[in-house]
């Protein structure tokens, strides 16, 4: 399973920037999709996820400020930042779920990450 994760770049603080996750295999249903980020010398952590039924959940810190959505017919999962803030800084990466026939839970699959950095 291919993921192709797109959108990081530079901005100023207060700025916004939109990424985007396309699985490429498009006779693929994922369950949940979502993006996670790791600054550097830290872990990766929950930034926001989207299920099949369109349930969001976020992180507290980017709550107000990060919109998740998808588009199921593309596969495509998005992330639109604004307010952005030098601690935004990370690289982001998406994550999609695929439940394989005959499996109970489904397998998760990473994008290769895109750097998004916040200058102040």
């Amino acid at each position: 399973v291919q993921l192709q994760a797109s959108g990081g770049g530079l901005v100023q603080a207060g700025g916004s920037l939109t990424l985007s996750c396309t699985v490429s295999d498009r006779t693929l249903s994922p369950t949940d999709m979502g993006w996670y980020r790791q600054a550097p010398g830290k872990q990766r952590d929950l930034v926001a996820t989207i299920s099949s039924e369109g349930r969001t959940t976020y992180a507290d810190s980017v709550k107000g400020r990060f919109t998740i959505s998808r588009i199921s017919a593309r596969n495509t999962v998005y992330l639109q930042m604004d307010g952005l803030k030098p601690e935004d800084t990370a690289v982001y990466y998406c994550k999609v779920g695929i439940l394989w026939s005959g499996r109970s839970a489904p397998n998760d699959y990473w994008g290769q990450g895109t750097q998004v950095t916040v200058s102040s």
